[in-house]
Parts: structure tokens; sequence; C-alpha cells
């Protein structure tokens, strides 16, 4: 299941391409999920009810569930019971709730026993549960969180009486709100008691780029036994009804539920869930136990002992950042990062494509969920706002799409087409025909509109451009548009000083459709023509043999026209080329970009062995941190400015499978292990980082990035 197969673009597809059903890997014998505790530091207490744009505290969240949590560290006693948090999604954004918002208090003979007191209290993240346990004079508590749906949270404390007596305990639960600091946010959450314990709600805000809430929006704590709750301002108070007895040498268990949904649908559907969990949790916990046991057998098999935890790690991230159906998102999807403000609840086009393809590794029914996630999306021929992109793919999506107000939401622009690769890798996986069969003409939908819309003079050869949007009101937007849609938003490539802008892309009849930069651009035709490889691989599995001919010819042709237009032998590198005059942009530096026709297999031998030589100069590519997105020959060279050098885990991989393609497998596996080994945190305990420092491998910009967690589990 570790091994990826790329269509070779030009080159007939044999029956060595065709799916088969991958087994699920033997679980391990040694270690299990508890052999990966503390993977990632999920530890640490929050002081505000706003995260810092990027969040300083890692959390855990599991089956797409819109609220996290984490554990607090042997300092924080005055959190000691609970989980910290929850750190819940208000639609779009995170917001704490609370500190740690359901401690359990416990009292004997009218005192209470301190939790601080504890020897050696413990608090250890072990894959798809958080764990707390403190030893106790003749007492020992071990709390658990684990998710046992969508939307809920159960928590179990387990009573051990370790004495020689019996113990009569009060049990009690308490928690405060983190408030937020100002209006209308800071009104938005209530406390209020209910039968089973405590509740909040939410009132209505729609602050567009912070806070949104319908009103509608409840979080929600219900125990399996009888409980009295007391409110007072925001503070509660739950106690059990009775006190509870535990004989020496004996054990006693109790549970409640963290719920938390957007909607009274949400709630109803939900109810008998929790009451479930509730009558019967020995079987969520062994249910989840045992998913979470294949999870880490599927992305620890055939990988080296010593690269296992940071296997676990990647699948933990990517758990995290699972978010199930909610608003405008029909299907559940994996969002880049729940850690950073602007990409916690939304959904990307290339990110999904990447992210799918090391999800399918170790769960394909999440990989093809996320998906379908996009293409429910995709615009059609009858959209009243925008029939002329009819296939199209919107860049981004998130609970709230425009008419709800949503300022995230954007089909300015698509991203680069690598949907039908990752449709077939999770096929790989799967084996599953119906998916391909579903997908395909939804695929070649999208592909189609790449050459209606974004080939400008009909050479075949397409650009990055922009949609005829509201937001593309000026040739700068345009131009900006048309950056993001390449996914390497500010490379030096589209600077505007380096003579990049827009033109007009129209259809037969004089329709503005679109526009297209004047550049046509080595990756985005290398990515189409291994597009068309890999949808000539999905026909043939479908038995359409015309189409997958007509497919496999076109390949061919793009792939010639790439090595003689892109690829420049005095400097031996591939290169944009100019629309007008078709000249090589050689003049803006080499760009990783040039890197994808290898990935793609359309170099040809002698050019490949020349990408190779850049590829592994220390000079040029193979920095201290391997593989920056702009050379450090190059005059643009900026190793901490996001597309103008640092290193992203997702070009690193395409250049990684481009070397192994072309048979440097040798130097790709030397780089490879240079890159794990220089990433700082990624062989301990800190989070997968967006992007890397090359010359340094110090962390850059967001924490528990999604597709480079992905790709790190699909690179060998």
């Amino acid at each position: 299941m570790r091994r990826s197969l790329h269509v070779l673009a030009g080159l007939t597809l044999g029956s060595t391409l065709l799916a088969t059903a991958v087994p699920v890997p033997p679980a391990m014998a040694a270690p299990g999920p508890d052999g990966y505790a503390d993977v990632l530091d999920l530890h640490g207490v929050p002081a505000k009810a706003l995260p810092a744009e990027i969040n300083e505290i890692n959390v855990f969240a599991d089956r797409g569930a819109w609220h996290a949590y984490a554990l607090p560290r042997p300092g924080d006693k005055d959190a000691f019971g609970g989980f910290s948090g929850p750190l819940y999604i208000a639609q779009e954004y995170p917001w704490w709730l609370s500190r740690a918002f359901s401690r359990i208090r416990l009292r004997e003979d009218g005192r209470d026993i301190d939790l601080g007191a504890a020897r050696d209290p413990r608090f250890t993240a072990l894959p798809g549960m958080l764990r707390q346990t403190y030893e106790l004079p003749g007492l020992r508590l071990t709390l658990e969180l684990r998710f046992a749906s969508g939307h809920t949270a159960l928590v179990r404390a387990h009573l051990a009486n370790t004495g020689n007596r019996p113990r009569t305990l009060q049990v009690g639960w308490t928690g405060t709100l983190l408030r937020p600091d100002t209006e209308p946010m800071k009104s938005a959450p209530s406390l209020h008691a209910t039968a089973h314990g405590v509740a909040v709600g939410f009132a209505r805000v729609r602050e567009t780029w912070d806070y949104l809430t319908d009103g509608t929006e409840r979080f929600e704590i219900a125990h399996d036994g009888p409980v009295r709750t007391t409110v007072t301002g925001d503070s509660y108070r739950t106690d059990l009804a009775r006190p509870l007895t535990v004989a020496p040498r004996r054990s006693s268990d109790l549970a409640w539920t963290e719920t938390y949904t957007f909607t009274a649908a949400e709630r109803e559907r939900e109810t008998p869930v929790v009451r479930d969990l509730l009558r019967r949790p020995d079987k969520a916990v062994h249910g989840t136990d045992a998913r979470w046991r294949r999870y880490v057998a599927a992305v620890t098999s055939d990988v080296p002992a010593a690269r296992r935890r940071l296997a676990v790690k990647a699948l933990e991230t990517l758990v995290t950042n699972w978010r199930g159906p909610a608003g405008r998102l029909g299907h559940d999807g994996i969002t880049p990062s729940i850690s950073y403000k602007w990409f916690t609840g939304g959904l990307w086009a290339w990110d999904t494509w990447k992210q799918a393809v090391g999800v399918a590794g170790f769960d394909p029914a999440l990989a093809e969920s996320q998906l379908r996630s996009m293409f429910e999306h995709q615009v059609t021929p009858d959209s009243p706002t925008r029939p002329q992109d009819a296939g199209m793919i919107p860049d981004v999506l998130f609970y709230n799409d425009p008419p709800r107000g949503g300022g995230n939401w954007n089909e300015r622009n698509t991203k680069p087409p690598l949907a039908a690769w990752a449709v077939w890798e999770v096929h790989r996986q799967s084996g599953d025909v119906r998916f391909l069969r579903e997908m395909y003409p939804k695929l070649v939908a999208y592909h189609d509109w790449w050459y209606r819309n974004r080939d400008h003079d009909g050479d075949g050869l397409a650009e990055y451009g922009a949609t005829v949007d509201p937001s593309n009101d000026s040739p700068e937007a345009r131009r900006l548009a048309a950056a993001w849609e390449s996914g390497m938003d500010n490379a030096p490539r589209f600077d505007a000083a380096l003579g990049t802008a827009v033109v007009e892309n129209r259809d037969a009849a004089g329709r503005l459709v679109g526009y297209s930069l004047n550049q046509e651009s080595v990756d985005l035709n290398s990515y189409l023509a291994a597009e068309k490889g890999y949808l000539a691989a999905i026909a043939k599995r479908l038995g359409h043999l015309a189409a997958s001919e007509r497919l496999t010819a076109q390949a061919r042709t793009l792939t010639a026209a790439v090595q003689q237009k892109m690829y420049d032998p005095a400097t031996g590198f591939f290169y944009d080329a100019d629309l007008a005059t078709g000249r090589r942009l050689v003049d803006r530096g080499r760009g990783i970009e040039g890197a994808i026709p290898l990935w793609a297999g359309v170099a040809t031998r002698p050019q490949a062995a020349a990408v190779r030589g850049k590829l592994t100069d220390p000079g040029e590519f193979a920095t201290h941190m391997p593989f920056p997105t702009v050379s450090k020959s190059s005059p643009y060279f900026a190793p901490e400015k996001y597309w103008r050098g640092p290193v992203w885990l997702d070009q690193a991989y395409f250049s990684l499978k481009g070397l192994q393609r072309y048979g440097y497998s040798g130097e790709a596996t030397a780089l490879a292990d240079r890159l794990r080994g220089s990433a700082a945190g990624l062989q301990g305990n800190g989070p997968i980082m967006e992007n890397y420092n090359p010359l340094t491998g110090a962390p850059l910009n967001s924490t528990n990035f999604s597709w480079s967690a992905a790709l790190l589990l699909a690179l060998d």
C-alpha cells in the first residue's frame, strides 16, 4: 500500500496499470497504537477564547468533528481533571470555549480530593485517544476521550479503589466559559442547565472575517446517570445525584458525551446516537480502537521502524483536519489545517487532490468522500452565474457560500489539474470501479474546461488564468487570481514587474469566458499531460477503448510540445514560455515547477538527466533541506517568502517521484532521507509544517498541514 504508480503520458497504457483491490495489511505484532504515545505534542491550556492566528496549541479531533481537544501539562493544575477546550469552529473560524469545559471533581467526607496532589500525573496522546492518569492515595483516576461520532466525543472516567477500604465519593464536574473579548462575539455563547448535564447555546453572529453562527449551534454535555446542574453566570457545576461507592480492589466507570452541532436537524439525528453511546460506551470504545489499529497498521506497513512514528504523526494530522458534512460542504473533507485561522473550515481543490492520495492508504472511503466534496460544486452548464465555466472546480469551498455571506469561498480561479491522478490513486487502493464510473465524466468535463477557457491561442498549451467574476474587477486582480490558480501564489515567475499580465479569452461568438496569463506554464501543461494519461487509464478500465486511445494520442502530442517549447538546452531545465513569442522565460530564474515534467513523465531521457543535475546540485535545489521552490541560484531566491524559496513537501514529493521515475532512485532515497532529517521537529514531536526554510530546515507558516502529512505518507 505504500507504493504509488504514475501513468507515463504519451505511452500506451498496458494491463499493468489496471487497479486491483489492495488487501488491508496485517495487524502489527508490535507496536500497536499504544506504542505511538505523544508522536505530536498535544499539551496546552488556552488562556483566552481567541487563539493566535496560528494556534499555539496542537489539538486532537476525529471522525470529522468540528470541535477538538488538547491535554493539560503537568504544571496546569487548575485544569486537571479536564481536557483542554474544546476548540470549536464557528462555521469557519476556531475559538476556545473554555480552558477545560468539563473538569471532574471528587469529594470525600465533605473535602475535595486535590488532583494536583497526584503522584506523577500523566497526560498522554495516543492514536485515536487522549488519556489522563492520576495516582492518589488509595485511588487511581483515569480519563479517556475518544470521538464516537462526527459530532460527539465520548469521555470515560475509570475510578479504581487501590486501597483496602470502601470509598464513598461525591462526583461532580465544573466548567467556565472563555468568553470572547469583543462584541458581538462576546455575547454569543451562553450556559444553560439541562436534565442530563449542561449546554452552551450561541447567538446569531455574522462577522464575515472572525465569527459566524446562525443562533442554532449548540455544545452539550450529557451524563450516563442522574445529575443536577446549577449555572452561575459563565460557570456551572454538575453533580451526580447519588454518591458513588467503590469497593476495595474494585473499580467503577462513568461516561459522558460532549456534542457540538450546528443545526436542530443535526441535533435530532445525534440524539439517539448519544443515547446509545451512554447506554453502551464499551461498544463505541472497542469500535474506535479497532479502527485506529487498522489505521496505524496501514500507515506503518512496510515502513522502516525509524520512520513509523512520523507516519503515525502524519496520520493523526490528517484525521484531526478531517471535517464532516456541514453547511455547504456536503461530504467529508480534509481542511489544510485546524491550527490556522484561514484554513480551519475550508476545502481547497489541489490540497484535496494531494490529500486524497495520502488518505487512500489508510481510509479509501474517506479519500473518495473528500474528492466528492469538491466535485459536488463543479460548475454545470445550467449555472445561473457562470455557465461559461461548465466543468470548472472552484478553488475554495467553505461552510458558507457567497449567498450566505461566505467571504472565504472562492470561484475567481481553480487550482492545478491533479484530480484524475487523485481518483486513480484512490481507486488503486480501493479497487472501487463504481467510483471510477461516477467520477469519469466529471473529470472529463474538468479537463475539457482547461482547453475551452485557458488556451488563449488554441495551440494545445494552456495557461493559468482567472474567471469572469465580480472579484476579478481589474487587471491586477485578474493577475493575482491567475497566480493563485497556479497554487504558487507569489512565485517570481508571476511577478508583474517581470512582465506577467493577463489577456482576455473569448469563445467563437466573441463572448468573454475568462482570462489567461501571457505565459504558458510548464507545470500546468505537464499536469495536463499526466491527467490525459490517467484519464486514458480510467477510460480503459471502464471499457471506453476509443476514448482511451484518443486521450493517449493527445498525451503524446502534449508531451512533445512541452519537450520542444519549454525545455531550454542551454541551461538544462524547463521553464514557462511567453504566450506571444514562445520565448522561454529563463530570465525569471529556475523554479521547482521545472521538475514537474519528470513526475509527469513528459521529459526525454537526456532532458531528465539535465534536470536531475539541477535537483542534486547544492547550489540549485539540493539545499540543506532539499527542493526549495526557487533555486538557490536564482536572483529571486528568498528562503522564507512563501513560494519564493521555502520547501513545500508537495513539490519535494513530485521532484523525488520524478527522479525515481527516470531511474535515479539512489539520489532520490538520499534526498528524501535528508528532507525528513533536516526539517525541524519532523522526527520529534513537533507539528508537520506548511513549509520549511531550505537553508536551515526551520519551520515556516501553518502548523499541522494536511498535504505535507499526506505526501509524507505517499512518499516511499
